[in-house]
């Protein structure tokens, strides 16, 4: 969420930036919500500066045997118009913030400007894609001839685009689980946490996934909670509402979770496979930290998602996403693609982002610095590092062999039970 006084203050610069976003946020209710706030606040001090006034007025009279009662009956009125007045205040107050809610970030000067993804920045490739002497399967053709992965009983016993894995595939998707999670504990610093796998709205709210998107989140039916839709919401609000200290920043925590999304918007896209799922597995790292360090640990966290990839040796790029692409919540985004060769295209596995203290707003979550008295709102930062079913794809399709086997990659082999090759 944005501070209502940096909105007010900076109007024009705030429209730029929603303009190079391609948002269509109406800041013209803003501005008659903020300007009818100012205006019952000053009628409000006023009224209330007159009732003093008079009360003391009152009481001189009484205190002298005078009648006050055409004073009594209109400072009864008065307090009645505050009364109406207050109200009316209250429910201006709401209106402003929900306007609020619905207003995204403002991208970090960085960030390139552009309408969509078209006009990504390419920031580096890394590893070259394979070079096979024969046409490469689809990994879920792959998956169905080794019986590791079967769709088609997925969508029998739910519905279209759930998974179900079998035999190796079920322990390949268990061995990259806990290679990420065994990476980013042991190597890069994360504290795993084990989260809830359902939230409140209030958490949904903080997180910026309410009130946009709720069409594309899974909700309890009878209950005002959610299906995570990324274990970024549950971690991101462990500190919700509170203040911490200077000294513990940063705060690295990763966790790996099952995720719900009903991918409202999407049909006809990917609906084969396991790229765009309503259930899937991600391994997410989140991270608090102080205003002026929040840019170098977004570097450190895109380091960190890549090395899962460079160990497993993926051919993959990374792209900075332009003003019309970033998420709602993002000052900044770097986009992790692996390459994938049976559509001889890279597709998205991470996103790494700055959210400032955007989602730090909305949920409150304050830091104190040493000897200060006052408090700030972190910085927040996730990403995901990586898309376990994504990944697992990318496995199948970039170490399939003429035969239909999959090679496991070395990193995995231990996690495998040593297992070298899954084949028919």
């Amino acid at each position: 969420m944005l501070e209502i006084k940096y909105v007010r203050q900076n109007l024009s610069e705030v429209k730029t930036a929603l303009s190079n976003r391609g948002n269509s946020a109406n800041l013209d209710t803003f501005i008659d919500c903020d300007k009818k706030r100012s205006a019952l606040l000053q009628e409000i001090e006023e009224l209330r500066h007159k009732r003093n006034v008079v009360s003391d007025t009152v009481a001189k009279m009484k205190k002298n045997g005078k009648a006050a009662d055409d004073i009594v009956l209109e400072m009864r009125d008065v307090s009645s118009r505050i009364k109406a007045l207050d109200k009316e205040l209250t429910e201006n107050d709401a209106l402003l913030n929900q306007i609020l809610l619905t207003i995204p970030n403002i991208p970090h000067e960085s960030v390139p400007i552009g309408k969509n993804e078209t006009e990504n920045t390419l920031l580096k490739v890394v590893n070259e894609p394979p070079n096979f002497d024969f046409e490469p399967q689809a990994h879920w053709s792959l998956g169905q001839n080794l019986n590791i992965l079967n769709l088609e009983k997925a969508a029998v016993i739910t519905g279209s685009r759930f998974p179900l894995y079998l035999g190796h595939g079920a322990r390949l998707e268990r061995a990259l689980i806990n290679f990420m999670l065994d990476i980013h504990t042991q190597e890069h610093g994360y504290l795993e946490i084990l989260p809830p796998f359902i939230v409140n709205r209030k958490s949904m709210i903080s997180t910026g996934q309410l009130p946009k998107f709720e069409e594309d989140l899974f909700k309890l039916e009878g209950l005002d909670y959610f299906l995570i839709p990324t274990a970024e919401v549950p971690v991101t609000n462990i500190f919700q509402d509170e203040v911490i200290d200077e000294e513990i920043l940063p705060l690295y925590y990763t966790a790996g979770t099952p995720c719900f999304r009903s991918e409202a918007g999407s049909y006809g896209k990917d609906t084969r496979g396991l790229i765009r799922q309503h259930q899937f597995n991600k391994v997410e790292l989140v991270k608090f930290t102080t205003p002026e360090s929040s840019y170098d640990e977004l570097e450190k966290l895109l380091e960190n998602a890549e090395t899962i990839l460079k160990r497993l040796e993926l051919p993959y790029r990374v792209i900075t996403l332009c003003t019309g692409d970033i998420g709602f919540s993002a000052a900044k985004t770097y986009d992790i693609e692996v390459w994938m060769p049976e559509q001889a295209k890279y597709r998205e596995i991470s996103s790494c982002s700055n959210f400032e203290n955007f989602q730090a707003r909305r949920g409150n979550m304050r830091f104190r610095r040493k000897g200060k008295k006052g408090t700030e709102f972190l910085h927040t930062l996730n990403g995901s590092g990586l898309a376990v079913g994504r990944t697992f794809a990318a496995i199948l399709e970039n170490y399939q062999q003429a035969d239909g086997s999959i090679l496991i990659p070395d990193a995995l082999k231990s996690y495998m039970n040593g297992l070298e090759r899954i084949e028919s």
